[in-house]
């Protein structure tokens, strides 16, 4: 007879994903997940197999958490230009008061292994199109109001947008300080006029 499992799938994964946020996948054990998860090995891998099977389910939950959050926020702002500002102003605020330094799961993943790992690659690359066409249908409707200019279309819009969101993740976990969150922030926000 199988013994039951005695913990929270749901649980387990939401430690494993902060614990892959904080240290990365390459400098994240089988130890640590074993510690972090408070299960044992074999309870470890017969329930996600392998670390890299694990690794996905976090980055799967991440996106579904996080980036859908921003996705439904964008979708169903009135104002674009608030709603961009929003985000920014999110992305300053929430790395102020991150004192681990995490940054972002998605974009610490594509700067660590994305492009070692096709798979993953994968994974990211289609979590960024999903947020980069957010951008664009947001754009779009902020042009259309005249909020922002039409000198670029709402996809180079967009592309820097979100270029400029990445650079505010890596530049924050690297240390950098509130008043440099905000310069970014806030030269990005004025290159749609």
């Amino acid at each position: 007879m199988a013994r039951k499992k005695e913990f929270d799938e749901d649980e387990l994964l939401e430690k494993a994903t902060n614990l892959f946020w904080r240290k990365g996948y390459n400098a994240t054990s089988a130890q640590d997940l074993v510690d972090e998860l408070q299960i044992n090995r074999s309870s470890l891998y017969n329930t996600y197999s392998d670390k890299k099977t694990l690794f996905k389910k976090a980055l799967k939950k991440y996106q579904e958490q996080q980036t859908k959050a921003l996705i439904d926020m964008l979708s169903k702002a009135d104002d674009p230009e608030k709603a961009i500002k929003r985000v920014f102003d999110g992305l300053v605020k929430e790395s102020c008061e991150d004192t681990v330094a995490r940054g972002c799961f998605m974009v610490n993943t594509a700067v660590e292994i994305a492009g070692q790992d096709e798979e993953i690659g994968v994974l990211v690359h289609a979590n960024n199109k999903s947020v980069e066409d957010a951008l664009v249908t947001i754009i779009e409707k902020g042009q259309k109001m005249g909020q922002f200019s039409t000198k670029n279309t709402a996809r180079a819009y967009a592309r820097f947008l979100f270029g400029s969101i990445n650079a505010l993740r890596v530049i924050a976990r690297s240390g950098a300080d509130k008043n440099a969150l905000k310069d970014v922030a806030s030269i990005t926000l004025a290159s749609l006029k």
